[in-house]
């Protein structure tokens, strides 16, 4: 049965079904069963979870990467914050995708180092010393998957975009009243998340600006 698999095609179906059961319900027996074969099948590519994991999040950077080599550099403010919105709109595009995402090994080295390197690039040519560079590519990398992940929490279903019942506006206002402050900090937060996205990012980028970037004499 092995021969027939390949961590390309058990990463893409792993993809797929994340959508629908999201990453607790992301399951190798699950995997397995949509591919018609038994979980041991799958062991013969993954010694475990984690490693089909790494295997998902590296597909979803190999999907990331050729958008992000296309990108024309302009000034390095806009460039960062073009990686950070099409960073967002891949992990948006799958549930749990921030979780997934984050935290994982890349297995592809070569894709992973080729797109880092083209990005870390940009910024030394705008002015960044390497170190600075990679400072603020983590940076805005950092902030977007954990902006994702509290989106996520908000709306959990992609296919839906509905919200989830614990952040409706009318029962957090009946579950805080008597903090009013409390009360409107959570309509920041969660009314309106693309608005949020970018008011952050602008923050996040001008702090690098401020603090990141070298003074030049």
């Amino acid at each position: 049965m092995s021969s027939r698999i390949d961590r390309a095609l058990v990463a893409g179906t792993a993809l797929r079904l994340l959508n629908e059961v999201g990453l607790e319900g992301l399951t190798v027996r699950r995997i397995a069963k949509e591919l018609n074969v038994q979980a041991p099948a799958l062991y013969w590519h993954f010694k475990n979870k984690q490693e089909l994991l790494d295997e998902v999040a590296t597909e979803m950077f190999r999907r990331m990467a050729g958008p992000v080599a296309a990108m024309r550099p302009g000034p390095w403010q806009e460039y960062l914050a073009a990686v950070a919105r099409h960073l967002r709109g891949l992990l948006l595009g799958y549930r749990d995708g921030a979780k997934v995402f984050g935290g994982t090994r890349f297995t592809d080295t070569d894709a992973y180092a080729t797109t880092v390197e083209g990005m870390l690039q940009v910024l030394v040519d705008a002015g960044f010393t390497p170190r600075a560079a990679a400072r603020a590519l983590f940076t805005v990398n950092t902030y977007t998957m954990g902006y994702v992940m509290e989106e996520q929490s908000v709306f959990p279903d992609p296919a839906t975009g509905e919200r989830d019942p614990a952040y409706e506006p009318g029962g957090r206002a009946f579950r805080l009243a008597g903090y009013p402050l409390t009360h409107q900090a959570g309509l920041a937060f969660f009314e309106d998340m693309e608005a949020g996205f970018e008011e952050g990012l602008r923050a996040v980028i001008a702090g690098i600006g401020a603090t990141v970037l070298p003074r030049r004499p």
